[in-house]
């Protein structure tokens, strides 16, 4: 018995089975194009020169999350379907850089792996594989599972039972994707596609493989109200990326509350993309990164807010204060440092260096002003410099 004869086997409710409408659907898209299934998208026609035709006619996509990569990454396409956005990828990260795209389909992963080759010889490298798996479940690995059922067919409650007790240790001992192992995760119009009873298993997932400072750029198909149930149960809808929309708002907050931090919307549909009942659905690429867990530590640090807005309050509730000296732990200075905040921080390091192991407890919970002699030190206030030329330089007297 095959994974998806046990998916069909599993439907007793009169719910609409989502794994089974997206599967039946993009396995006809893999052998024959269907319009209704993306939105135009551009693409750099630099980077589809090595790419065969019959990828680009069947790609399904709403965005290019490929175009926020850079040079030497390791990147996982959720959702790879044809490979078009991995195939970009590999030449965005050049050949220092790995990509990984990981479906469920089939059909899909066929039409991916069949231009592997082709491609590789294009590029003068070889950069790419796809692997079979859900994108909700990036530990199990599918093929894997699939060589196990050839062997040991589901015909009794036992067998199923020994069924999951091995697909629970290829989790364990060969994760699909192992943790903390990959630089960025892009997906192009595929997380509107998982049953909402997965996507915190998602989410999580996608925590979870990033290493720490990693991102996910997603591109996916928003809405901007609640879609309601009648709309949810039409396959059609659904697997045409319609019905299954996060709200806008609401996708911004589930890579909050999956922990991620330093979301912000790289990209807004201005126009819709379809209008169903009245909501409108549209195109939406989102950032966000991992790498705000860990102790908060005291190391004197600072810094200030640039501006324009009087006052921002991050993702951990700190508030910040244009102009302003704003105490910070050091793992909140080291966030502000790097990219997305780096642009709109000026951080203030202490000229006395707090190592680590000699640093006490910081109290993130509660906003403070940092005093400038705690950056400066103990002994500034017995120092007094004066310039030799009473002019800062140039003509400014």
């Amino acid at each position: 018995m095959s994974i998806s004869e046990l998916d069909r086997r599993g439907t007793t409710s009169s719910r609409l089975n989502v794994d089974r409408a997206v599967r039946e659907r993009y396995s006809r898209a893999a052998q024959t194009r269907e319009a209704r299934l993306c939105c135009p998208v551009d693409y750099d026609p630099k980077y589809l020169a090595v790419i065969p035709p019959e990828i680009i006619e069947r790609d399904y996509g709403c965005g290019d999350p490929s175009r926020y990569l850079r040079p030497g990454e390791t990147v996982l396409d959720l959702g790879s379907g044809g490979g078009k956005i991995c195939y970009i990828a590999a030449q965005v990260v050049g050949p220092k850089g790995r990509v990984i795209g990981v479906d469920r389909n089939d059909d899909m992963l066929a039409l991916a792996r069949k231009y592997l080759d082709t491609v590789a010889e294009r590029l003068g490298y070889r950069n790419v594989e796809f692997r079979k798996g859900k994108i909700q479940d990036l530990q199990l690995d599918l093929e894997k599972l699939d060589a196990y059922l050839a062997e040991h067919p589901v015909r009794s409650s036992s067998d199923w039972l020994a069924l999951e007790e091995h697909a629970a240790e290829l989790r364990r001992r060969e994760p699909l994707i192992a943790d903390e192992s990959v630089d960025v995760i892009v997906s192009n119009c595929v997380l509107n596609l998982v049953d909402p009873e997965d996507r915190k298993r998602l989410f999580a997932e996608m925590h979870r493989v990033l290493r720490h400072g990693g991102r996910a750029v997603i591109s996916d198909i928003v809405s901007d109200e609640d879609v309601p149930e009648h709309l949810r149960n039409d396959p059609d809808l659904w697997s045409g990326c319609i019905s299954g929309a996060f709200r806008e708002d609401r996708f911004l907050a589930e890579f909050e509350e999956a922990g991620f931090y330093g979301i912000q919307i790289l990209q807004r549909g201005e126009k819709p993309w379809a209008v169903v009942e009245g909501i409108e659905f549209r195109s939406m690429t989102v950032e966000a990164y991992k790498g705000k867990e860990g102790p908060c530590l005291e190391r004197n640090q600072a810094v200030i807010y640039k501006g324009p807005w009087k006052a921002v309050i991050d993702d951990d509730g700190h508030k910040l204060v244009r102009g302003r000296r704003m105490a910070v732990c050091d793992k909140t200075f080291q966030i502000y440092s790097r990219p997305p905040y780096a642009e709109q921080i000026i951080p203030v390091p202490p000229n006395e260096d707090v190592p680590p192991e000699e640093a006490t407890p910081f109290d993130c919970r509660r906003d403070r002003f940092r005093d400038p002699g705690e950056t400066k030190g103990s002994a500034a206030r017995a120092v007094t410099i004066l310039p030799d030329d009473p002019c800062c330089g140039g003509d400014c007297c």
